[in-house]
């Protein structure tokens, strides 16, 4: 496997942007709402002291109020639809923004896989690896097996590990299936979930206004996109609303196969049909499950064995 096939890029560009007639609140509202994010990583500094010595409860919750109130500052909201399975599990989502780490964290306080690059970010890395975040080096794919086996063995111990198994961001706007990064989700780290015998949860995560109830790609952070330019457009956007939709665990068999696994699991994201691998059949979307389904019916089983 080369370095390149690891590095997953995706067909998005500035034009996937909202356009310069996008409404902004005004100035002095961006100001407060970035005072309010510097307040909030003040507050990330007191944690990275403090969840190291926290009960995993303890620990679980200051990582959600955290990233709840972190995204209160941008001038985020959050809907979610759908439930958690209690146990642990394997939980996977698209990926448009940075701003989907507060989403994730929000709904289930879960171990992260973050890129290595992630370590050696100001502040952010140090929070990062006080929650226990993982980390991937994708220059060395050769390291990848390695990777697989601690994702496991998280997931053996009961800690939940949240992954974007696209491997980069891109708009999240259906149409625009084009810009979809072009190898879909990575198997790789499924095979986690296979060894560790637990759920895989897709989660679905698309970015919305309120005013219009239209999706937006407001929030989108493109190519060679500058983080600080990502940011200003979230503190300029009005009503920004991030929807996370939980869709029903999907239960693997022993020994089934992860790139079926990988493809019902973005199939279940992307309400898409998924891309079957060559010579293999195909698997149906999974549909989609509200907060009003009984939790007997998010764990349905199913059999995915090769």
């Amino acid at each position: 496997m080369s370095a390149e096939l690891w590095r997953p890029t995706a067909g998005c560009g500035p034009d996937c942007l909202p356009g310069a007639r996008r409404v902004e609140v005004s100035p002095g509202r961006q100001v407060a709402r970035l005072l309010g994010v510097l307040g909030m990583l003040l507050v990330g500094a007191v944690l990275v002291v403090l969840l190291p010595v926290l009960p995993t409860a303890g620990r679980a919750a200051a990582l959600r109020g955290w990233a709840r109130w972190t995204a209160g500052a941008l001038g985020v909201r959050l809907a979610v639809r759908g439930r958690l399975p209690r146990r642990r599990a394997l939980l996977v989502a698209n990926h448009v923004s940075w701003l989907d780490i507060l989403a994730v964290l929000t709904v289930a306080p879960a171990r992260l896989l973050a890129k290595r690059e992630v370590r050696n970010w100001p502040l952010l890395g140090l929070l990062a690896r006080a929650g226990g975040a993982l980390f991937v080096d994708r220059s060395r794919p050769r390291d990848l097996p390695r990777t697989v086996d601690r994702l496991a063995a998280t997931l053996r111990a009961g800690h939940p590990v949240a992954v974007f198994p696209e491997g980069t961001t891109w708009c999240g706007v259906a149409p625009s299936a084009g810009c979809r990064p072009s190898r879909g989700f990575r198997p790789a780290v499924f095979q986690a979930a296979i060894d560790a015998r637990v759920p895989v949860v897709p989660l679905r995560i698309s970015y919305r206004s309120a005013a219009t109830g239209a999706t937006t790609t407001a929030a989108a952070f493109l190519g060679d996109e500058t983080l600080w330019r990502s940011v200003r457009r979230v503190l300029a956007a009005r009503d920004l609303v991030v929807h996370v939709a939980v869709t029903a665990a999907l239960h693997p068999a022993p020994g089934a196969d992860r790139r079926l696994l990988a493809r019902a699991a973005e199939s279940a994201v992307h309400l898409l049909p998924p891309r079957p691998p060559a010579g293999r059949p195909t698997l149906a979307p999974v549909p989609l499950v509200g907060s009003s389904v009984p939790e007997s019916a998010v764990g349905e089983r199913l059999g995915l064995a090769a």
